[in-house]
């Protein structure tokens, strides 16, 4: 495929226009229709974006010759369901973070995209940013690695009425929401884009009312590596990610969305006296939205013919979402889509 990649949009809320405002920076991108289950909502959302076309059945959306992609921002447990009619219509899918409920959903969605031939690719942004490209092009200078930091911790907005005892989207099971799958999924996604699957998990967390996670702490061993993750959504944190090796380190400001990263090599024990070393600035000055660097290795996937990306993986997706079970099963939160 060449020239424009029609999308239909799945999902009409503050991510979509976000990803929308990035996406219509790569001249390939043509946003031709929306799904939503209300007509009403539908047309807002379309006269707001100036999309043509409006369905309120999203089979409909994705049985029509109008599309030739689908980006999916609706709820997490619609995520498998949506995207596999989507494939089996031979639309490619761009489903956003986390992909599924679960690991055996996202392993279902990944045989669909063989099965039908079609791509399939997490929306996963940061790994896709350039600042995250220049942590993996420098890594091998920290010399053989020895622990992983991520700390992703940001009050929910939604929290306050939470303790009033209103349980909106964001602390929901049914929906298969929680900390971790909203919030916590950006500390461990780069971890495994750069070192893969964990040898040990150990998880420790506050399990909400709801019954969904509020915030937790993973320790997980690799060979020769440790890995530490925290995340919140009912406390914030200012802290910084870092990457440590034997022979330096690396710094990343935020590891949900890279804008400073720095290398800072081994040195010589301090006297207590010296001033701490600023590093060596690795970052790259974005060009571009921060959305528009996912959309671009979509589309290029899509007009390439493959099936999935070299850096968010198939491979990458299936694991994070099986570590996320595991973490769930130590913290004790279950979802109705597990039990299917």
């Amino acid at each position: 495929m060449s020239g424009k990649v029609r999308f239909g949009v799945v999902g009409t809320n503050f991510i979509t226009d976000w990803v929308i405002a990035g996406a219509r920076e790569d001249e390939r991108f043509e946003l031709a229709a929306v799904y939503s289950r209300t007509r009403e909502r539908g047309e807002e959302f379309a006269a707001k974006h100036n999309i043509p076309h409006v369905f309120t059945s999203f089979e409909e959306m994705v049985q029509s010759d109008l599309i030739d992609a689908v980006y999916i921002a609706s709820p997490n447990y619609m995520h498998a369901q949506q995207s596999i009619m989507a494939m089996s219509h031979s639309k490619a899918v761009l489903c956003e973070k986390p992909l599924a409920s679960n690991a055996r959903e996202a392993r279902e969605m990944v045989q669909a995209s063989q099965k039908y031939g079609v791509a399939l690719m997490e929306a996963m942004k940061s790994t896709l940013s350039p600042n995250f490209l220049a942590v993996k092009d420098n890594l091998s200078r920290i010399g053989c690695p020895r622990r992983y930091f991520a700390s992703f911790c940001q009050y929910s907005s939604r929290y306050d009425k939470f303790k009033e005892g209103v349980v909106l989207n964001a602390f929901r099971p049914e929906l298969s929401n929680g900390a971790m799958m909203d919030i916590g999924v950006y500390t461990l996604y780069p971890l495994v884009a750069l070192f893969g699957r964990p040898q040990r998990i150990d998880a420790q967390g506050i399990v909400l009312s709801s019954g969904v996670d509020g915030q937790g702490a993973v320790n997980l061993q690799y060979e020769g590596m440790n890995a530490t993750l925290l995340y919140s959504k009912i406390a914030n944190s200012q802290l910084p990610a870092e990457i440590e090796g034997e022979d330096g380190n690396i710094m990343i400001d935020r590891i949900q969305t890279p804008v400073d990263v720095r290398f800072y090599p081994r040195q010589a024990p301090a006297s207590g006296h010296e001033k701490r070393a600023e590093g060596e600035p690795l970052s790259v000055a974005d060009t571009h939205n921060e959305y528009y660097y996912e959309v671009a290795e979509f589309i290029d996937l899509v007009q390439s013919g493959r099936r999935e990306s070299s850096i968010n993986t198939h491979d990458c997706s299936v694991v994070t979402m099986e570590i996320i079970d595991e973490i769930r099963r130590q913290l004790g939160v279950r979802y109705p889509a597990d039990e299917q």
